[in-house]
């Protein structure tokens, strides 16, 4: 095995010296003195058989090569220090990294704002968001591969050890584009007119569940996408109809270039959850779903 020759001493040493511009100014900062910083990279210079700093007037200036090693050794030693403050945080009860499934049907944003208020009182906790869709949502949540799940569609698992929370009711409309003969028919349409018409459906994005899709239109051909916004955009084309959340095309609907089709049966609201594993007892965890439900219990509060 090499002889590591760099180490998180001479690495320290080196970012005092090129911040503080000489060695004495450096060994103040560090409680050293000046001797011991020039042993260190004295010998650094040695073993990697390069030269580090050069003399300007009195400043200790990094050569080229120099330059490249800091810029690198500072990487390390971000690194180090934020595993430093994870190892602290974890041992104060606080995860390190919380790893969230967003369904796709929710409008991010309003989620990303309880986020940011969250990491702005904990700044050494990390997020990692991903998108999901439909049962998918529920499945990377059952195979732990998220710890929180946000707007998972109803119904719930039956998988003990789920805590799941109703966050809002989603209402969707079938929409059709403005040139789609649907919208020149004067009448309110029956559910069993509509399987003659070819309709939008996103994939579900489960693996290893069973598949299943929201919103289906029986007996109608189907033409799949894999993101809401892809449905959004193939309604749009006039490729087939399809159900979506109002709040999703409000400008679409405003300006007529999709239109509401008027059923004799509405689709009813749709429940979503937010959802955790309740062996999971970090105080992250414990926080942020906190937040979340405060903000949904208020009546100005929306998903959409």
């Amino acid at each position: 095995m090499t002889q590591n020759l760099i180490s998180i001493e001479a690495l320290v040493i080196l970012d005092a010296i090129e911040y503080r511009g000489s060695y004495a100014a450096a060994a103040e900062q560090l409680n050293k003195v000046p001797s011991a910083l020039s042993y260190v990279v004295q010998k650094l210079e040695e073993q990697l058989q390069v030269t580090l700093f050069q003399r300007q007037g009195r400043r200790a200036v990094l050569t080229p090569a120099g330059k490249h090693l800091l810029a690198e050794g500072r990487e390390i030693l971000y690194a180090i220090n934020a595993l430093s403050e994870q190892t602290q945080t974890i041992a104060n009860g606080w995860e390190p990294r919380i790893r969230i499934a967003c369904d796709a049907i929710i409008d991010i944003q309003s989620v990303l704002q309880q986020i940011n208020q969250f990491l702005t009182e904990h700044q050494n906790v990390e997020i990692d968001i991903q998108e999901q869709v439909i049962s998918g949502t529920w499945e990377v949540l059952i195979e732990d591969k998220v710890d929180l799940v946000i707007g998972a569609p109803g119904p719930v698992p039956n998988q003990k050890g789920i805590r799941a929370v109703k966050l809002t009711e989603l209402a969707n409309v079938l929409v059709a584009h403005k040139s789609h003969p649907l919208t020149s028919i004067n009448k309110t349409m029956q559910p069993s007119e509509l399987s003659c018409y070819r309709s939008i459906i996103v994939h579900d994005s489960a693996k290893n569940e069973i598949l299943w899709s929201a919103n289906i239109i029986e007996g109608s051909q189907h033409f799949f996408v894999s993101s809401v916004s892809q449905k959004v955009a193939a309604i749009s084309a006039g490729i087939g109809i399809g159900y979506l959340p109002k709040y999703l095309i409000q400008n679409q609907l405003s300006s007529g270039e999709l239109v509401i089709i008027e059923l004799t049966e509405p689709r009813p609201t749709e429940d979503l959850y937010l959802a955790w594993k309740l062996t999971n007892k970090g105080k992250g965890l414990k926080r942020l779903t906190s937040l979340l439900l405060d903000k949904a219990a208020k009546p100005t509060y929306t998903l959409f």
